[in-house]
């Protein structure tokens, strides 16, 4: 993707997400910031002054800071968009097109502009102009209420810290950025790409949406953790043959001819009874032993691991699941995409702009600018003070 342009007009997380992706396959990923920043910039966690909260969501773009209020800011981002091949924001709908900034306007100029905007619930509908973070979409999507009632017995939804729909709208917005990419290049002309947040995590409830249609005679089967020595084991025999191992391996080996466990059904209707014969097992080793001795029988199983330790994990050194970062001097590791290629590079680019760095080189290399153009419009207002 080294010859394609995207413009970058998004903060927090679902927006800088795609765009990232867009920068590790090779895009040059023009992020467009206000005189301010994006916001997450000074978010901890911090390293000497650098969010690398910030850094793991806009690593490898350039920086351009350019006064939106202005006429002479939305000018320049109107010229800059003439020359890019994908657009790509995630403001409320309504806010591009009061800066004159919106797909329709810009594609007039460049009928080959791609053009993705993400938001809390899409661009049409009675809760369009709604303002939405991960958060309230996981409460109105039903997702929370779903994963509520796997708890069995907990009446106040949990506490809510990871931002599933900011990670998955980015993902499908990536995705429909290379589909409309393969279409231009058959058709020659771009498109526009809406994505909500909302449809994104309704997409995920692929068993609950059917669930609700068709309400089960029985509760689905919820993977529970079991008891270690030490903490808590994850233990998924989901097939009959995992189901005859695990037998063997906790020493119950009339289990494969026990009929509370023969059919699908029955072993649901006495999920309760096969777990504690599980845990009965388990909570007499640690959890490294347990994942040890089942995964080696061909059982899938895991301890309960903190983040740390699973960044540590053999397997994902072995992938190459994380990226340093060198930010003036300061090293740190941030998640690469979750695919691999054969034939494209796709990594986490090590180098992080601070606010404004590319100003000055994107307008002159994209536009054509002198040095008096760039102080003139840093005078005026439209390049905030950091050209």
């Amino acid at each position: 993707m080294a010859d394609i342009t995207v413009l970058d007009f998004t903060i927090v997380m679902s927006g800088p997400m795609c765009t990232r992706m867009l920068a590790d396959a090779g895009a040059d990923v023009v992020k467009i910031e206000s005189p301010d920043g994006d916001v997450v910039r000074q978010r901890p966690p911090l390293l000497n002054g650098t969010s690398t909260y910030y850094a793991s969501m806009n690593c490898g773009k350039r920086s351009v800071v350019l006064d939106l209020r202005t006429d002479e800011g939305r000018c320049l981002a109107r010229a800059l968009a003439a020359r890019a091949d994908v657009v790509v924001e995630n403001f409320r709908p309504g806010v591009m097109k009061r800066l004159g900034l919106d797909y329709e306007t810009l594609a007039a100029e460049n009928p080959k502009l791609i053009y993705a905007s993400i938001s809390g619930f899409g661009q049409i509908g009675p809760r369009a102009q709604a303002p939405a973070y991960a958060p309230v979409i996981h409460a109105a999507s039903g997702y929370e209420t779903a994963y509520n009632e796997y708890q069995r017995g907990s009446g106040r939804p949990a506490n809510n810290g990871i931002f599933i729909a900011d990670v998955l709208g980015a993902a499908h917005a990536f995705g429909a950025v290379q589909l409309a990419l393969y279409e231009r290049a058959r058709s020659g002309r771009g498109q526009y790409i809406d994505v909500s947040l909302m449809d994104s995590v309704l997409g995920m409830l692929i068993y609950e949406i059917q669930a609700a249609q068709f309400p089960p005679e029985r509760p689905r089967q919820v993977y529970e953790p079991v008891q270690a020595a030490d903490g808590y084991v994850m233990v998924a025999a989901v097939t009959r043959k995992n189901l005859d191992v695990l037998f063997d391996m906790i020493g119950y080996p009339q289990g494969k001819n026990d009929p509370r466990f023969a059919t699908v059904a029955t072993k649901e209707a006495n999920w309760p009874a096969l777990l504690k014969l599980i845990e009965d097992w388990t909570r007499e080793r640690s959890g490294a032993e347990c994942e040890a001795t089942l995964m080696r029988a061909g059982v899938p199983c895991s301890r309960y691991r903190s983040v740390a330790e699973a960044m540590d994990d053999p397997q994902v050194t072995a992938r190459g699941s994380m990226a340093e970062l060198n930010v003036g001097g300061d090293h740190f590791l941030v998640a690469n995409a979750p695919f691999k290629m054969s034939g494209t590079p796709l990594a986490a680019q090590p180098r992080l702009a601070g606010l404004g760095e590319n100003t000055t080189e994107v307008l002159q290399e994209m536009l054509g600018l002198s040095d008096e153009r760039v102080e003139e419009l840093q005078s005026q207002g439209a390049l905030g003070a950091l050209a």
